[in-house]
């Protein structure tokens, strides 16, 4: 529906000479202004040097010259806002397309025979998921599932180091529990980790070698052991919430293949590194950068940002249309670098998108929970999700924009009531599919459309509006790349669907008229459907 209105103002522009701008179109908050609305005439009023009421005029005599049979009416509103009223015809058309598409609808193909490559997640496997890593990895999920919607193939990937300080510290504080639990006392390292977690990893080694490992002098078999045991965990809280990668991406592979010795050249020979106080330096202030930055310090071991550079070589590499990076906000400082060094190397960093998410608060009844990797007071993902159920945190993780900080109230992702988002979703679906079996039982159609000109009223007029512009939505949450969009979008026509079945009963003793309705909500049934399965939320058809 935008789309046709877009390309006949834009049909409209080019025949009466003017620029060609990027178009807003939106659906007016009151029906009585419209279906749809634009700007364009204020916008071009500026360059033009026209008044937006004239410009706009001129906008409207094209459209109704040659678009007559798209549009009601159309007229002028404000300081120049063009408002229009479809075809009641053209707006039936589009909602025998939801009915049509099914599970389909919504979906395009703008990205057909393009490849992206999502990474997120990418936690090192020294202990489980925390609800800090949650919120990149359910952002990530959907942004990937959207690409897909929008036609692009995916691949998800878990960036990770299981090698470094951090991960000598992992063995070293298991190895501690272990001897402890086998009676022998030892000092456990210090800034060990000390989660639970790790006294369990610890009972578990011993319960499969017994003793066998109590003179063992280094800690390399008790790391290797904790790994796999945390990597299992972090795969199966991600099966948890539905999500699956394609692959998962070492960083010791970057140093065994010599990608990071061919970075350092590479950028050498750019005259991008230099040594000082027996380190290596990336001279970024020589391409913008506020400041240079240690790559590699006096002791030999490498900084995370020249990894960083080594692995992006290998996405753009890989050849792929789209690569996008997921990452807290403790990634702000340092991305700019990665793509700073990326467009030195000559790789076309408009491939490239990061996006940054704020970090999340567990509250309940108002009140921080704290969370600390190493200090055992965090809240595990799997806990949050045992606690609430995976739906809830999907949602919730997705329904503020990612540059927002943002507070989880346990309370509210608990309650079974409207004050609960998730819950009024899956209701608004739950409440259709009960209508829809009851017609059902009563030998009532479903897909009869022809009788769907009796859809008159103010409010079924607006759901078909806000209906039939789900892919347009789709495709706002790709050029966004914002799941934010699409769960607001669904709160919005959950919340006129409510409102439409407390105003107007489904099932009448109008037959012709029941049969109409009940096309339009089993459409919208497929819309919510649609959009939470987009989410990766299953529907639930009762509560």
């Amino acid at each position: 529906m935008n789309n046709n209105f877009k390309k006949h103002i834009n049909y409209v522009l080019d025949e009466l000479k003017y620029p060609l701008l990027d178009i807003n179109i939106q659906i007016p908050k009151q029906i009585s202004h419209g279906d749809l609305t634009t700007n364009i005439a204020m916008l071009l009023a500026k360059e033009l040097k026209l008044n937006p009421i004239e410009i706009a005029n001129n906008i409207i005599k094209i459209l109704k010259k040659h678009y007559s049979e798209y549009y009601q009416n159309i007229s002028t509103a404000g300081p120049g806002f063009i408002n229009v009223k479809l075809n009641k015809n053209i707006i039936l058309e589009l909602l025998k397309e939801i009915k049509d598409k099914n599970e389909n609808y919504g979906k395009n193909k703008s990205g057909k025979g393009k490849n992206a490559i999502v990474e997120f997640v990418s936690a090192n496997p020294t202990g489980p998921l925390t609800v800090a890593h949650g919120r990149g990895a359910i952002v990530g999920d959907t942004v990937s599932r959207i690409l897909e919607w929008n036609g692009f193939n995916v691949d998800r990937e878990y960036y990770f180091n299981n090698a470094g300080r951090q991960m000598r510290i992992l063995g070293e504080s298991v190895k501690s529990r272990y001897l402890n639990n086998c009676g022998i006392d030892n000092k456990f390292p210090e800034n060990g980790y000390q989660g639970e977690y790790i006294n369990d990893i610890a009972k578990s080694f011993q319960k499969k070698f017994k003793k066998d490992y109590v003179n063992e002098k280094s800690a390399d078999v008790f790391k290797k052991y904790a790994e796999d045991k945390i990597f299992e965990n972090i795969k199966n809280t991600l099966n948890t919430l539905g999500i699956n990668f394609d692959n998962y991406f070492n960083e010791d592979d970057l140093y065994n293949n010599k990608d990071i010795d061919k970075t350092i050249l590479d950028l050498d020979n750019k005259g991008l590194i230099y040594k000082k106080d027996n380190a290596t330096w990336f001279a970024g202030t020589k391409v913008d950068r506020p400041v240079d930055r240690v790559l590699i310090k006096s002791t030999g071991e490498p900084t995370y940002r020249l990894p960083d550079m080594a692995y992006h070589r290998t996405k753009f590499e890989r050849s792929y249309d789209k690569i996008i990076d997921i990452f807290g906000a403790d990634h702000m400082d340092a991305y700019p670098d990665i793509m700073a060094a990326m467009n030195q190397l000559e790789y076309d960093i408009d491939k490239m998108k990061v996006l940054i998410h704020q970090f999340v608060t567990i509250t309940e009844n108002n009140k921080p929970i704290k969370m600390s990797t190493r200090k055992a007071n965090f809240t595990t993902l799997q806990e949050l999700c045992d606690e609430v159920s995976p739906e809830v945190v999907r949602y919730f993780f997705v329904m503020r924009n990612i540059n927002s900080h943002l507070n989880f109230e346990l309370e509210i992702a608990k309650d079974q009531s409207d004050a609960n988002p998730i819950f009024y979703l899956q209701y608004a679906h739950a409440r259709i599919c009960t209508m829809l079996r009851k017609a059902l039982d009563l030998d009532l159609k479903i897909d009869n459309d022809k009788n769907l000109i009796l859809l008159n009223e103010d409010i079924e007029n607006d759901l078909m509006n806000t209906m039939t512009n789900f892919p347009n939505i789709i495709k706002k949450s790709y050029t966004k790349l914002d799941p934010q969009i699409i769960s607001n979008y669904l709160e919005d026509l959950a919340s006129k669907f409510h409102k439409y079945y407390s105003a107007f009963r489904v099932i009448t003793e109008n037959k012709k008229l029941t049969e109409a309705r009940l096309y339009l909500i089993d459409s919208m049934r497929i819309i919510i459907k649609n959009g939470l399965n987009l989410l990766g939320i299953i529907e639930k058809e009762k509560m």
